[in-house]
């Protein structure tokens, strides 16, 4: 889906100044923390402070008291040692993607210099630094016919993607891209840097794969490659007028594909805008996306009941070579303001799909795209080590809105009012899909609750007891289920 000029983009955040020295703990001897790290350390009022601070959601950006442009390990190793002797929080941002709450003062750590990544094609593996992003990944990985377990968009950052679980293209064939993950560097809140596998510490390794923000900070990931080099993907797109006939055709279909098909279906409101592509303006459309990694002809076959709906607005199915498998979504690529829920669902009846269609529709008092993931296949097996919550859903169902203005009390009861619609089936939340400052929402603890259930939860709150006693890393609605009152475990 394209939205990148659905909106108005929002003007660069504004500079920010804050008082450093109102802040709990000793004077900030900052020069000390420049000497001690390659990078740029940069205060409110320094010359590419704003930039470096802002990623690429642009709603609510971090306002720290200190950033550290980290350009290693070792630099996240001196950063988080000062901010633990000052008593400063610890936020970390690659792309910003999925923001889920700026931090307003502390230390903030940007990674977006350490971006290596080197594949192994051999053993079949790739290990990709902290500020990588997965179109990184592909283009080192397909010249060897292997593909990782990335996202729909290429911008998105290797590590938060993999920590929040990863459901990705070949979703349904392959599982998680956190259950594929082989080794992780972490550096803790004591400032070491440790190098985690299942083998080595399968406590803290599996709890950072689906529940790892807020035990500290990841440097880099090691994780497996896929045989993969092609794949029959692309979209069907649908008039409004065929809607209710598709979502029910789509339903029913994903009851009988097969696991090497991994699909969702995008719902978009677009408004009448001039600079959008005349067979967008102005049309409410659903944007069936396809991934299988099965023959051409086999797909063909498997989505003509889809095809058999009715005429479509656009039809570009096709065999592609991997390093074309972002053009199935066609997920924006410009920085914008948003926010975004979700809800994990045990099944779902077209009715209610339609009450949630009809919601977030033309008629809505915000723009809210709609999107419903089909799971199940390899993600519902508990193959890896990790903790990613509520593997039983069938299917996830996200809604996000651009953000113009002082609108978020609208669109957060826009959001609301279409998960209802769903609540029969929910099972929970995914963290890779909460995009907002939700982690202030007044059902914040609730939020927190609803991405593990209660045993993965005290697991990871005795670890966060263990690990991080000050709570030095906190900047997640998904960090909160960590922080739940647990004993100190020695």
């Amino acid at each position: 889906m394209e939205i990148n000029d659905l909106a108005p983009r929002p003007a660069a955040p504004a500079p920010t100044t804050l008082d450093t020295a109102a802040l709990d703990g000793p004077a900030l001897d900052t020069a000390a923390l420049a000497r001690a790290v390659r990078g740029p350390v940069l205060l409110p009022g320094d010359d590419g402070y704003d930039a470096e601070r802002t990623g690429f959601q642009l709603a609510d950006p971090h306002r720290p008291a200190v950033v550290v442009g980290a350009a290693g390990a070792d630099d996240v190793v001196a950063a988080v040692r000062f901010a633990g002797a000052h008593g400063l929080p610890v936020a970390v941002q690659a792309t910003g993607h999925g923001l889920a709450a700026g931090t307003d003062g502390g230390l903030l750590i940007t990674t977006r210099r350490m971006a290596r990544v080197t594949v192994d094609p051999v053993s079949r593996t790739a290990r990709a630094e902290a500020g990588a992003v997965w179109g990184q990944v592909v283009e080192a990985a397909t010249p060897h016919g292997l593909a990782p377990l990335n996202g729909s968009s290429p911008g998105v950052g290797v590590i938060s993607y993999t920590l929040g679980g990863g459901v990705g293209v070949l979703a349904r064939t392959y599982g998680y891209a956190a259950d594929h993950v082989r080794a992780v560097d972490l550096v803790t809140a004591d400032g070491r840097l440790r190098h985690l596998t299942a083998e080595g510490d399968p406590e803290l390794f599996g709890a950072l794969l689906g529940g790892g923000h807020g035990l500290g900070v990841v440097t880099a990931m090691e994780f497996a490659l896929m045989p993969v080099a092609r794949l029959y993907g692309g979209q069907l797109v649908f008039g409004a007028e065929h809607l209710d006939d598709v979502l029910a055709a789509y339903l029913r279909w994903t009851g009988t594909v097969p696991d090497e098909l991994t699909s969702s279906v995008a719902l978009i409101a677009y408004p009448d805008l001039p600079q959008l592509p005349e067979q967008l303006r102005g049309r409410h459309l659903a944007h069936v996306r396809i991934a299988y990694t099965g023959s051409a002809e086999r797909g063909e076959q498997l989505v003509a009941p889809l095809r058999a709906v009715g005429p479509r607005v656009s039809d570009d199915l096709r065999e592609m070579p991997y390093e074309e498998s972002h053009t199935i979504h066609r997920d924006p690529s410009d920085p914008h303001a948003y926010d975004g829920d979700n809800a994990l669902l045990s099944d779902l009846d077209a009715a209610a799909l339609r009450r949630v269609v009809r919601l977030t529709g033309p008629a809505a008092p915000a723009m809210c795209v709609v999107q419903l993931n089909h799971l199940g296949g390899a993600l519902a097996a508990r193959s890896g080590a990790g903790t990613v919550g509520h593997r039983a859903a069938r299917y996830a169902l996200r809604v996000l809105s651009p953000l113009q203005g002082d609108d978020l009390g609208t669109v957060r009861a826009l959001h609301a009012e279409a998960l209802a619609a769903v609540e029969p089936w929910r099972l929970g939340r995914s963290v890779n899909f909460l995009f907002g400052r939700h982690g202030e929402r007044p059902d914040a603890a609730e939020v927190a609750r609803s991405v593990h259930d209660a045993d993965a939860r005290r697991r990871l709150a005795a670890l966060k007891s263990r690990l991080d006693p000050r709570d030095l890393f906190r900047f997640h609605p998904a960090a909160a289920a960590t922080r739940e009152r647990t004993p100190a475990v020695a």
